[in-house]
């Protein structure tokens, strides 16, 4: 199935096919994303208005949206120039005015003729002690008053469209929903008890109460999950096209991880030994691994990496790490050299400043298989860099690393084994929804020796004391980092607040203590001023948040955060894992500045009461949303219209489990749920997928 299935054309076509949607409205439609039918049915109401009929508006408290039938007494008109003009109306009860603004004398006496019955309803409010009504959104004859929705949805606006138009194209484009055959598995849909595809879009636009719009109504939720399932399938897809892209067969024998695991000072987590297995069944497996390695701050994911590298060393293979910066793949190299050492194997560093002699004998070692682990940053992917035998790359840092980038580089090798690292603990929905087309291996216990990290909240008005207590931590030999804030999105305001803060603690602490290290240096004096404080040469180092992935000084003990009330809760908390990893006692002091706002409250309470990395990351999710998480634009996250990872979080596991059976199978999607579920690929939007099917 190639072409778009015919029952969904006409939900294809332009807007103007829809009763009383000219080329003005249609370009007005714009502004709420909707350019064709289709977006209209997956435009969902955001509340309701009850305009159940009332005998009398004295059963209301105001103010209160009323409906109520009115016999018409007088029209008043506007006592000065540019007043409102007042209908007095009686109901069963009581009487009280309708108040128009700029109204036209005929026009109104047309619509509310004295001594005739209307039904208006509105919002009641109070004025000056009376009873009124507004500019009413319904006059209605008696017998139109059935048109009346009893519980009148309410949809997103932009300029140009009013309720009205909305709920007029929205019946037109439910009258050209289609039958369509049932995708979602059956004994699923029975036990969640949702309607189907049809009897949900007609059900959500016309809410009966306010239970109706919440996102657990059987309706919302399936039509939720539709969009998480094709998500899903996506995904699902990409990943069976890959476990059906040949791989290799990478077995080791274990005597290099023997040799590592007999070096350290204690025995791995339990995690770390999971997860090592997890990667080890992939290796030996004949389809290419694509896996994620998730761990927080200090879980021991460098140890994983390196002895997953090793079994690609064991099987007679290389290995390669990259990194995406030079001064991390010059710590990964640093973290790796004892271990590499252990296991006696040759471990190099290739980045863009190799050039000529050197660079070409590191080249001819990658190539006769000298070198078994390269560490690197971009510079692996170039034309000449070629490897005698690559089976395994672990790439650190997903953001910075898209899916591009992984064929990239499972090209340098024949059938390359991919796992990717990363450091930001990311709630499952969202793992789930990012990297579902990857197996995920989680670290979640922190391995023995690392020590937990006190956190103290403070006020700007104590900066002096916080300076104080700096002086004296230098003067014991410690270390400190002192982050400064992003001041709005001007590179140039955060130079001269990081410049300024830095000449304050030159001034206070001495000459040669202080270093400085921000986003606008050139490389070579970045990684001149990191290695200066990575040798204890300068004592505090003064940064803006350059220095938030992967950066390792086991000496430094203390973290400032200034105005951490203005940075999100994942980037804190990445923060405050640069300290703690060495053997003194170790503190993260968060400078706020007050009056803090509710949010930047909450946000610095909860790291200061935990320092488990999945439960700020789930907290921060709650918070402030999936797209603000990861940033949704460089995300990879999808752009639903309805499902909502937040507050459906568990629909995302069953869409996953539910699509990867689906496909296990029916790998082609011939059977008749299988050819369902491309039907809605096609009425999703899932170009990827619907790719995928027809290439695989």
């Amino acid at each position: 199935m190639s072409s778009r299935p015919e029952p969904l054309y006409p939900l294809f076509a332009g807007l103007e096919t829809l009763p009383g949607i000219g080329p003005r409205l249609a370009q007005a439609f714009d502004g709420l994303n909707i350019e064709r039918p289709r977006d209209l049915l997956f435009l969902l109401p955001h509340s309701g208005v009850d305009r159940r009929r009332q005998d009398s508006i004295r059963a209301v408290t105001p103010p209160a949206t009323v409906t109520v039938e009115v016999e018409i007494d007088g029209h008043f008109p506007p006592r000065r120039k540019g007043g409102p003009t007042r209908v007095m109306v009686r109901d069963a009860e009581t009487e009280f005015p309708l108040v128009f603004f700029h109204a036209r004398g005929d026009a109104l006496q047309r619509l509310l003729p004295p001594g005739e019955r209307r039904v208006v309803s509105g919002k009641l409010e109070f004025f000056d002690g009376i009873a009124q009504m507004v500019h009413p959104d319904h006059v209605l004859r008696p017998e139109e008053a059935g048109d009346l929705p009893v519980y009148e949805p309410v949809y997103p606006l932009t300029a140009g469209i009013t309720q009205r138009v909305v709920a007029k194209a929205v019946a037109g484009a439910l009258e050209r929903a289609p039958d369509l055959a049932e995708w979602i598995d059956p004994h699923l849909k029975a036990r969640e008890g949702w309607p189907g595809w049809r009897a949900a879009l007609a059900a959500v636009h016309a809410p009966q109460g306010a239970a109706d719009l919440a996102p657990t109504a059987p309706a919302r939720a399936r039509l939720a999950y539709d969009e998480m399932f094709a998500h899903q399938l996506t995904l699902a897809l990409a990943r069976a096209r890959l476990k059906r892209a040949k791989g290799r067969v990478t077995a080791g024998d274990g005597h290099l991880r023997a040799r590592v695991l007999a070096g350290l000072p204690y025995a791995p987590t339990g995690a770390q030994t999971r997860a090592v297995g997890e990667i080890e069944a992939d290796l030996a497996a004949p389809y290419r691994m694509n896996r994620l390695l998730q761990g927080d701050v200090g879980a021991g994911k460098t140890l994983v990496a390196f002895l997953a590298l090793l079994i690609a060393v064991e099987a007679g293979g290389q290995g390669v790490m990259m990194a995406p910066t030079e001064i991390l793949a010059r710590q990964h190299l640093e973290g790796l050299r004892p271990l590499a050492a252990a296991a006696g194997v040759r471990l190099d560093l290739l980045t863009g400043r190799d050039k000529g002699a050197e660079r070409a004998a590191k080249l001819a070692a990658l190539a006769g298989g000298e070198i078994a682990v390269l560490v690197g940053t971009h510079a692996v992917f170039q034309k000449d860099v070629e490897f005698r035998d690559l089976r395994l790359a672990v790439v650190d840092e997903q953001h910075r690393f898209g899916v591009a980038q992984r064929m990239e580089l499972a090209a340098k090798g024949h059938g390359t084994d991919v796992l990717v690292m990363t450091a930001t603990p990311i709630p499952r929905s969202l793992s789930l929804a990012q990297y579902g087309d990857m197996d995920v291996s989680v670290l979640d216990e922190k391995p023995p020796g690392r020590k937990p990290v006190t956190t103290a909240l403070i006020s700007t008005t104590r900066l002096d004391e916080v300076v104080a207590h700096l002086a004296r931590a230098v003067a014991e030999g410690r270390q400190a980092y002192w982050v400064c804030p992003l001041v709005e999105e001007s590179e140039v305001l955060d130079l001269t607040a990081a410049e300024d803060r830095f000449r304050a603690l030159r001034a206070a602490l001495g000459e040669g203590v202080v270093g400085l290290v921000h986003g606008q240096m050139p490389p070579a004096e970045k990684d001149a001023a990191m290695a200066a404080f990575v040798a204890g040469d300068t004592r505090v180092l003064v940064a803006t948040t350059v220095i938030e992935v992967g950066v390792n000084v086991p000496n430094a003990s203390i973290m400032v955060i200034e105005r951490a009330e203005i940075f999100g809760l994942a980037q804190l908390h990445q923060l405050r894992g640069r300290v703690g990893r060495g053997a003194a006692e170790s503190t993260c002091l968060m400078l706020y500045q007050p009056p803090l706002n509710e949010g930047g409250r909450r946000r610095l309470q909860v790291l200061r009461d935990t320092e488990d990395g999945f439960r700020i990351a789930e907290e921060d999710l709650a918070m402030r949303g999936a797209g603000d998480l990861i940033g949704t634009a460089q995300s990879g996250l999808p752009r639903f219209r309805i499902a909502d990872l937040e507050r459906q979080a568990g629909l995302m596991a069953m869409a996953q489990d539910d699509a990867r059976a689906l496909l296990a199978a029916d790998p082609d999607l011939t059977g008749p749920r299988g050819q369902a579920a491309r039907v809605l690929l096609w009425l999703l939007d899932q170009d990827r997928a619907i790719r995928l099917i027809g290439v695989g």
